[in-house]
């Protein structure tokens, strides 16, 4: 997470004023995402650190900018009940998001996709894996500093009746 942290600032600090009124939300990108993951599932709640990497496209005309994303990422999150443990596994997403630029170098979007979530269950020697789908809700505020970008979402996963998640996370980015 300090590795995480210290990379966005040294991003930031090099991005110039210039930089940033040129902004534009189009073309490809690629970013790397970190931050809370809270998985609950059947009245059993765990929280940790989710991690991984996104790729996209963004189309902008005017102030609206409409785009396609994918998404796969890991986290650490789990609850251990006596000898049963719960955990959370590698997760994938495909959606699209829909946002408006609302100052020259900022641009607040919502997002809505598939989503394949992995829970993982342990007691004793049973191991039990399941693959789950769903839906995927966020929205988040992204910041344009040239061909880089930083960005903070928050996201809901609804992946069956009995599995949710919820995750807030930061991003930073390059723009091609």
């Amino acid at each position: 997470m300090r590795i995480f942290a210290a990379t966005a600032l040294a991003l930031m600090a090099s991005a110039t004023p210039a930089l940033a009124q040129d902004a534009t939300f189009q073309g490809p990108r690629v970013e790397a995402v970190a931050g809370w993951d809270n998985l609950k599932t059947s009245g059993l709640s765990g929280s940790g650190f989710v991690y991984g990497g996104a790729a996209g496209y963004d189309l902008q005309r005017g102030n609206l900018v409409v785009g396609v994303d994918g998404e796969i990422t890991g986290t650490t999150t789990d609850k251990t009940i006596g000898t049963a443990i719960i955990k959370g596994g590698r997760d994938f997403y495909a959606g699209a998001r829909i946002g408006y630029v609302v100052a020259p170098a900022t641009l607040v979007y919502g997002k809505v996709g598939y989503d394949n979530s992995r829970v993982i269950g342990r007691a004793g020697n049973l191991r039990v894996t399941d693959d789950l789908d769903g839906v995927r809700l966020g929205a988040g505020v992204e910041r344009s500093f040239g061909h880089y970008y930083g960005k903070v979402e928050y996201r809901y996963t609804n992946a069956s009746d009995d599995v949710v998640r919820h995750q807030v996370l930061a991003g930073i980015g390059y723009r091609f």
